[in-house]
């Protein structure tokens, strides 16, 4: 299947993803696959002088095999892991101080936008919610005080794609503003926020970089040693770390991403094209199509798009209940980017949290359904579509 015009994808992308931070020399037994350490604690061989560990909040072999791997993955210096994805992004807007000002795009993840509207604007610092497909906007939204910019792209659920590089034009050009990227929807295989000048790129590695539906996880990536030092001081102060058991998960998933996501963006792309002809649907919102409205941004930055995206058909709530209860073989569940194939009504699931006006401006509405197209065969799961949708409308 061809490309439809992304980026190509990034020489050796496979074998980082099984080498790299992989080197059985590390370990005393030469294992080759790393050990699982669930330690918490660490014989020094005299008072405050370890070896290299000293407390498992603060430094794990297990943790560190995996966040080695991951900044591989993505091009960058430093990684670092948290207890989920929310756990990353508390701990990156801990980087913040009071009075401190961030501009996020409107359309981003339900609990993303709880965290700075609820918590956030409670501790004095304000976040301003805007179009980032339109640059203007992002410049009328920057404030003196402004510390930082919070990227998704694609979005969630309107699957909006955000010029990376314009937007950090955009920070540099105000000052020293830290730009962010959740790159959740791509994992590195498709986009990498740091060659395009971003400063921290962000995970819920719960999705497609897990991919099993099996572990809550979170991370960071950056390439600047003091954000990495202010990153690891709040890593270990905070204690939002991962168990050494779920970093072993990860680590074991991230040797199958490449395969897995190139499954993924065949199906989705196939289905994306269906659903486009199917005569219930009146809007495909997938970034690989030439009808997505930032098609050309896609191409510029991307390598291919994921197996997430979302439609909207002609009926309105009960069609959407209907829908989402016929399906036989797409699981109703919240959740993205495991080998199963999920479905989900944004409105009332994932982003029921997201005040009503809010969600009515950015056409999160009762007839918009979102789908995580896993690694079923792709003709199975249109059949599952076309069966409920003779059975909702």
């Amino acid at each position: 299947m061809a490309n439809q015009g992304f980026l190509k994808q990034k020489a050796g992308f496979a074998t980082l993803a099984i080498h790299a931070g992989q080197d059985p020399e590390k370990w005393n037994s030469a294992a080759v696959v790393p050990p699982i350490v669930t330690s918490t604690t660490f014989k020094q061989p005299a008072p405050a002088e370890h070896t290299g560990f000293e407390y498992g909040r603060s430094g794990n072999p297990t943790r560190n095999t995996l966040e080695e791997c991951l900044a591989a993955l993505d091009g960058g210096k430093h990684a670092l892991t948290f207890a989920s994805g929310l756990g990353a992004t508390t701990t990156v807007i801990s980087l913040l101080s009071s009075g401190d000002h961030i501009v996020s795009c409107d359309d981003v993840y339900g609990g993303t936008n709880r965290l700075f509207r609820k918590v956030l604007e409670r501790l004095n610092v304000e976040t301003t919610f805007t179009d980032f497909t339109n640059p203007e906007d992002i410049k009328d939204a920057i404030k003196e005080n402004t510390k930082m910019i919070w990227i998704e792209t694609p979005t969630n659920p309107l699957l909006k794609i955000v010029d990376i590089a314009a937007i950090v034009a955009i920070a540099k050009s105000c000052g020293n503003i830290l730009v962010v990227v959740d790159n959740t929807f791509l994992t590195p295989y498709l986009q990498r926020p740091l060659d395009f000048g971003a400063d921290i790129v962000l995970y819920s590695l719960t999705k497609y970089m897990n991919g099993h539906s099996d572990v809550i996880m979170g991370a960071t990536v950056v390439n600047d040693d003091t954000l990495e030092e202010k990153l690891r001081f709040l890593q270990n102060a905070m204690g939002v770390v991962p168990s050494p058991i779920d970093c072993y998960l990860v680590n074991r998933s991230l040797k199958t991403l490449a395969l897995r996501m190139e499954q993924h963006l065949k199906s989705s792309y196939i289905i994306a094209k269906w659903l486009e002809n199917h005569p219930k649907v009146t809007e495909v919102l997938h970034p690989g199509l030439l009808s997505h409205p930032q098609h050309e941004i896609a191409k510029k930055q991307m390598s291919g798009h994921s197996g997430v995206f979302s439609f909207k058909h002609s009926g309105g709530l009960e069609e959407s209940r209907k829908f989402l209860s016929s399906l036989k073989v797409f699981i109703l569940a919240e959740s993205l980017g495991g080998y199963e194939s999920l479905a989900e009504l944004p409105s009332v699931m994932t982003h029921a949290s997201v005040p009503e006006k809010q969600r009515a401006e950015l056409g999160i509405t009762d007839s918009l359904i979102r789908l995580s197209v896993g690694l079923e065969d792709t003709e199975d799961l249109i059949e599952d579509l076309d069966q409920a949708f003779k059975t909702a409308f």
